[in-house]
C-alpha cells in the first residue's frame, strides 16, 4: 500500500542558517566541535554546510575570519562570532561562572559563538537594515545612522584616524548620521578596508584605504570622512556595489557597469592599461541582456544578466575549467552548469556572491552552485579540494542569500515543508 505523508495546514516554512569552512576562528560560531565534550576530536575544517541554530536572522555577512548577523525586528539585533582581535565584533567582555569577580576590562579576541552586539541606539523602535564586514571592520545599518566598529587605522569606520590607537578590547561604537549623505543610505558594503555607502537617491560615498584607487576618489591617500564618489558616476543613479578586497563594482539603473580600484590582475583591463583605476570608470561590456547584479571577489568577477546567465572575468578559478585562469573581458559560464537541460529550460540564475576567491550562485529552483578556491572546505561540497567549475551544494532547502568570505560561508535556506 502506498505511504502518505501528510503536513498540517498550520505547518509553516521557517528560515535556517548553515555555514562551512574553517571552525577554529569562531566564525562559524559552531564551539562544540572546535572544543567537543567526550572523546570526539576537534574539528577544524567543516567542509558540509552545518546547521546553527540562530533565530530570527535576516541578514549577514562574512568578514575576514568573522561574522555578523542580524534581524530586522525593533532593538539592537545583531549578533557576531570569529576573530576579535581588533574589536571588529565589537567589545565582548570574558565571561566565566567560575569566575564572577573578573575585571572589566577582560575581553575575548576571539569569539565562539555568536554573541549580541548592543548598539547606542536612541529609539526603541529603531531597526538594523543590513551588516557588512570587512578585513577587520564592521559596519551596521539602522534606520536610525550608521555605526561601525573595528580598525580605523585607515579612516574605514568612517571617523578621524588617531595614531597610535589601540583596536583590541575597544568599546568605540562610531555613529555616522544619515543626514551625512544628503539622503537615506539603503546599503552598505566593506571592503578589505574601505567601505561604501549607497543612498536612496543613488549616490556612492567611500572612505578608508585608497592605495590601490578603491574609494574612487582620484586619489591614493586615505579618506577618514564618508565622501561623494564623482567622475564617470556623477549623474549616475547607482542602484548596487560590490566590493571584497580592492576593487570596487557599481551597477546603474540603466544596468551600466562602472569599475575602479585594483587592477594588478588585469580586472580593469579593458579601461586602463595602470595597476590601479582611482576614479570609477564605465566598462564597455556588450552582453546579449542587460546586467542585473554585479559581484566583486579578489581578483575575479561576476555578472548576472536578465537572462539568468552568468559571466566571469579576472584572474583565479573562474569556473571553466582548468584551462582558463585570466581573462579581462566577461565570458560567459555555461548555463548547463547551473541545471539548465532540455528538461528543465526554465532553470536560470537569480543571485551572484564572491568571496575573496570563491563563488556562489544561487538558481530560481532555489539551488546553491559554488566554484573556486576551497580554502578549508569553505565550498560546502565535502571535500578540501579546489572546484574548477560550479558544484552543486546539498543542503535539503531553498537556499535564498549566500555571504561568501575568505575561508567560510553562510547560507541563508527556507525549509520546503
Amino acid at each position: 500500500l502506498p505511504i502518505h505523508r501528510f503536513v498540517g495546514k498550520s505547518r509553516k516554512r521557517y528560515k535556517q542558517i548553515h555555514v562551512c569552512g574553517l571552525t577554529v576562528t569562531g566564525a562559524l560560531g559552531l564551539p562544540d566541535i572546535v572544543v567537543p565534550d567526550g572523546l570526539k576530536p576537534p574539528v577544524i575544517h567543516q567542509p558540509y554546510p552545518h546547521k546553527i541554530i540562530l533565530d530570527g536572522i535576516s541578514s549577514f555577512d562574512c568578514g575576514y575570519g568573522f561574522s555578523m548577523f542580524c534581524g530586522n525586528q525593533s532593538g539592537s539585533n545583531v549578533w557576531a562570532c570569529g576573530i576579535n582581535t581588533d574589536s571588529q565584533i565589537g567589545f565582548h567582555k570574558y565571561q566565566d561562572e567560575k569566575h564572577e569577580k573578573m575585571p572589566n576590562n577582560q575581553y575575548y579576541n576571539y569569539v565562539m559563538k555568536p554573541l549580541p552586539l548592543p548598539l547606542p541606539l536612541k529609539g526603541k523602535s529603531s531597526k538594523v537594515l543590513d551588516v557588512s564586514c570587512g578585513r577587520a571592520h564592521s559596519v551596521i545599518l539602522t534606520d536610525e545612522a550608521i555605526f561601525t566598529v573595528g580598525n580605523n587605522a585607515f579612516g574605514q569606520c568612517g571617523r578621524r584616524i588617531i595614531d597610535g590607537e589601540i583596536y583590541e578590547g575597544s568599546q568605540k561604537i562610531n555613529r555616522i548620521p544619515h543626514e551625512h549623505f544628503g539622503s537615506k543610505v539603503a546599503k552598505v558594503f566593506c571592503g578589505m578596508d574601505h567601505t561604501m555607502f549607497l543612498t536612496k537617491e543613488g549616490k556612492v560615498f567611500t572612505c578608508g584605504w585608497g592605495a590601490d584607487g578603491q574609494t574612487g576618489l582620484g586619489q591614493f591617500e586615505c579618506t577618514e570622512i564618508p565622501t561623494e564618489v564623482k567622475s564617470d558616476l556623477e549623474g549616475v543613479k547607482i542602484t548596487q556595489l560590490s566590493t571584497f578586497s580592492d576593487t570596487s563594482l557599481a551597477l546603474s539603473d540603466e544596468h551600466e557597469v562602472y569599475g575602479w580600484g585594483n587592477s594588478e590582475y588585469d580586472q580593469l583591463g579593458c579601461v586602463t592599461e595602470s595597476t590601479q583605476l582611482t576614479y570609477p570608470k564605465k566598462l564597455p561590456f556588450k552582453l546579449p541582456s542587460k546586467v542585473v547584479q554585479v559581484a566583486a571577489g579578489g581578483t575575479a568577477f561576476l555578472l548576472l544578466d536578465g537572462n539568468g546567465d552568468v559571466y566571469v572575468w579576472g584572474h583565479g578559478i573562474l569556473g571553466k575549467g582548468p584551462n582558463l585562469e585570466s581573462t579581462s573581458w566577461p565570458t560567459k559560464i555555461p548555463p548547463t552548469l547551473f541545471g539548465r537541460n532540455e528538461f528543465n529550460l526554465d532553470v536560470k540564475v537569480v543571485s551572484i556572491t564572491c568571496g575573496l576567491g570563491h563563488f556562489a550562485a544561487v538558481t530560481n529552483k532555489g539551488e546553491l552552485f559554488t566554484w573556486g578556491k576551497n580554502r578549508n572546505g569553505c565550498l560546502g561540497i565535502g571535500t578540501h579540494s579546489d572546484q574548477y567549475f560550479p558544484w552543486k551544494v546539498l543542503i535539503g532547502a531553498e537556499v535564498q542569500k549566500v555571504s561568501c568570505g575568505v575561508d567560510h560561508m553562510i547560507v541563508m535556506s527556507k525549509t520546503f515543508l
